[in-house]
């Protein structure tokens, strides 16, 4: 076999193309220009070298062995039209195999519990995307474009190159110095205080040369707290546990867990609709936004609720919401009533009625007397719990349904005092807003009939009611744990453990690439 042929084969065997999809003579050269690499393959070349910028794998793409090819072809003597074909068919199979990561991702969001509708691109066409991009000359450009079209991405390519560019930053090469007691109050004398202000000063927190105080206050106070924004903390200036623990993590991390969140932007439809309410579960925060023309406009930010961490976690996906429910019943899930409303009324009979609950039969008859043969219909799966509407009822005074097999909504709360915590995971998996008129008005915008004071006479009623919308409304649950706002960068704690699946299944994508063996030119 010729040793240009052994060289398609072995290219095949690293892309999972075909070797015959390879093979010369099915389309004209799409790199060279009069037997010489064009403009665009050296355009190409440096794409692919460049594509740690983007947090992807230069290796993943061959971007060296064809960089070196590239430079051969264009400096040594012609190729022959076997290894010209040869040469542009792997350059083209190498951009083609970025373009599919750059645009949607590198693995299936269903492998790490993110069950998002498929995503479709500008270059779910790839291969017609590309030819049309080079044809026209203006491939860096496209490639640019494509790279920044998920909301957050150019601020995080910028923060991606930042935080490399403090890897081996020297307030990163020693440990802080043990905190006095368990924490370090404002005013306190602590003698990482120079440290302390090294890294902050590395991070953007810190105004570079500020003069380091004595003791915790002034500009490095402030700082402090800003960091502490950053990072999903109670901004109250004490470097307590949580805060120290976030000032250790290296910069190195913080870039993979940025790539991460560019690797997950990828895949997560946030332009999916004209308008949208986004929740992202690690920041505790609802979005609602207009997109006009392909950017984000957002009309409201609010707290929320979210599953708990250890056992209740809220899943992740796209639906479409339908109804309002105002005044709303709450029907305790099964699971809830097994393990938690069935052991209090055997334990207080009277709390049945002091919460406001009764039973509800097959036939919808509704029992409001404490039995033992009430509670094993319940048990049995023939009766259910429901509590009525009022200010003891668990949903609040409005729901907001998008319907879905994991029976998640968004709801108000009896207890808006939670929404005051830093971490706020207390759900058993759905969500509670913290300003649900406010989020109904959003919903309800384009229903003149429905104006605010209409809204909450509505939640005040006592009498439960079902609006159907006119016109359903997406509800995105996402998962990002780091967010660009207003020019800074957020970080928060990978609260369901998503990012490290993320890791692990991009580590296996990577395990399961043959290593490369292509190469070309002639042999020594």
């Amino acid at each position: 076999m010729a040793r240009w042929l052994v060289c398609v084969w072995l290219l095949a065997s690293v892309t999972g193309v075909s070797a015959s999809a390879i093979l010369p003579g099915t389309e004209p050269p799409l790199w060279f220009d009069a037997n010489r690499p064009s403009a665009q393959a050296q355009q190409a070349v440096q794409i692919l070298l460049t594509a740690a910028d983007e947090g992807l794998e230069p290796a993943h793409y061959q971007a060296a062995e064809l960089n070196l090819a590239v430079t051969r072809a264009g400096a040594d003597e012609a190729l022959t039209p076997a290894e010209q074909n040869q040469l542009d068919r792997a350059l083209t199979q190498a951009m083609q195999h970025y373009l599919r990561d750059l645009s949607l991702g590198r693995v299936n969001p269903r492998q790490i519990k993110a069950n998002f509708a498929p995503s479709v691109g500008p270059a779910t066409d790839i291969n017609g995307w590309l030819r049309t991009a080079v044809r026209e000359q203006r491939l860096s450009q496209a490639v640019t474009q494509l790279a920044t079209q998920a909301p957050m991405a150019a601020p995080l390519r910028q923060a991606l190159a930042q935080y490399r560019a403090l890897v081996n930053h020297p307030a990163w090469q020693s440990p802080l110095a043990p905190l006095p007691a368990r924490k370090l109050e404002p005013g306190q004398a602590w003698p990482g205080l120079p440290l302390l202000a090294q890294r902050l000063q590395a991070l953007g927190d810190l105004s570079a040369g500020m003069p380091v105080p004595e003791r915790l206050e002034g500009e490095l106070l402030t700082a402090l707290m800003r960091f502490q924004e950053r990072h999903g903390l109670d901004t109250d200036g004490v470097l307590g546990r949580r805060t120290l623990q976030q000032l250790n993590v290296v910069p190195g991390e913080r870039a993979v867990q940025i790539a991460l969140t560019l690797e997950r932007l990828r895949w997560t439809p946030l332009r999916q609709a004209a308008r949208m309410v986004v929740v992202n579960v690690p920041e505790f925060v609802l979005r609602a936004y207009a997109v006009h023309s392909g950017k984000i406009d957002v009309k409201l930010t609010m707290k929320v609720i979210v599953g708990k961490a250890l056992d209740t976690r809220t899943p992740l996906f796209d639906e479409e919401m339908r109804f309002i429910e105002f005044s709303p019943y709450w029907n305790v899930p099964p699971s809830i009533a097994r393990q938690e409303t069935v052991p209090r009324l055997r334990a207080d009979p009277d709390y049945l009625a002091q919460q406001e609950m009764e039973f509800v039969g097959p036939g919808g008859q509704v029992i409001t007397s404490m039995a033992p043969e009430h509670i094993d219909a319940v048990l049995a799966g023939k009766w259910r719990i429901r509590q009525r509407p009022g200010p003891k009822n668990a949903l609040g005074d409005i729901k907001f349904v998008f319907p879905n097999n994991s029976n998640i909504y968004l709801h108000h709360t009896p207890a808006p005092n939670l929404f005051e915590r830093d971490r706020r995971d207390f759900s058993h998996g759905c969500i509670r807003v913290q300003d649900p008129v406010t989020l109904a008005k959003f919903v309800l915008q384009d229903d003149p009939g429905w104006p605010e004071a209409r809204i909450q006479a509505a939640m005040a009623s006592g009498q439960s009611s079902t609006l159907r919308l006119k016109q359903p409304l997406t509800v995105l649950i996402a998962y990002s744990t780091v967010v660009a706002k207003a020019g800074r960068v957020f970080f928060y704690p990978d609260l369901y453990g998503h990012d490290r699946l993320l890791a692990q299944a991009l580590r296996q994508q990577a395990a399961n690439l043959t290593p490369s063996a292509w190469r070309i030119g002639r042999n020594p």
